[in-house]
């Protein structure tokens, strides 16, 4: 199974994804694109979709050996896991995005010292990848063009909003610190993992 963390920059993926490592290990491996593979000075689209592809792939694997992979600390739409040429192979998928308000995003983007200048970028993502996690079909474009060419994105073309197969799930971090956000995402996994992983 691939467990997915996913939200805009700054709402604390990697951070999660280092703070439950240990409590689901050895049964989750646990894992962000720039572990899986080398990353390019600059990385496009279609290397992100190329990479969650090799995550898939991970995954795939590790089932055989009846463990699970849970990729957190990029900002991966969970419409790229589904349209990656070997999704159909994996036994399970279930995505969470961590989600923050607006102005509890641009703090955390000043603290991270992010360019002021690309604030509106992030904040548009976020926006976008809301929208994405209930509706398929809103602005798919925004991942398709200039996408990775090996992409399955006739998988979900004709899905809608309310499909049972796009069904994710969100926390919101706005008001809640590290620990809680950990455990919040700690409970979710285990809720979607099968009962005997952790």
């Amino acid at each position: 199974m691939l467990l997915l963390i996913t939200g805009a920059s700054g709402v604390g993926k990697t951070t999660v994804r280092l703070r439950v490592r240990a409590a689901l290990a050895p049964a989750v491996e646990d894992a962000e694109l720039s572990t899986l593979v080398p990353i390019p000075e600059l990385p496009s689209l279609a290397w992100r979709q190329e990479v969650v592809e090799t995550a898939v792939q991970r995954a795939v694997s590790l089932q055989a050996q009846g463990k699970h992979l849970l990729l957190a600390g990029d900002p991966v739409p969970p419409g790229e896991v589904v349209a990656a040429p070997s999704f159909d192979r994996l036994e399970g998928f279930a995505a969470c995005l961590l989600d923050l308000q607006p102005h509890a995003h641009r703090q955390r983007l000043a603290q991270r010292r992010d360019p002021e200048e690309l604030w509106p970028l992030h904040l548009a993502f976020a926006e976008w990848m809301r929208h994405h996690l209930r509706d398929p079909q809103h602005l798919p474009a925004a991942i398709q063009q200039g996408g990775w060419e090996q992409m399955q994105w006739q998988r979900w073309a004709a899905w809608t909003a309310g499909d049972p197969r796009w069904n994710f799930a969100s926390i919101d971090t706005t008001d809640l610190g590290p620990e809680e956000v950990a455990s919040a995402v700690l409970k979710w996994c285990r809720a979607v993992l099968p009962h005997s992983a952790v």
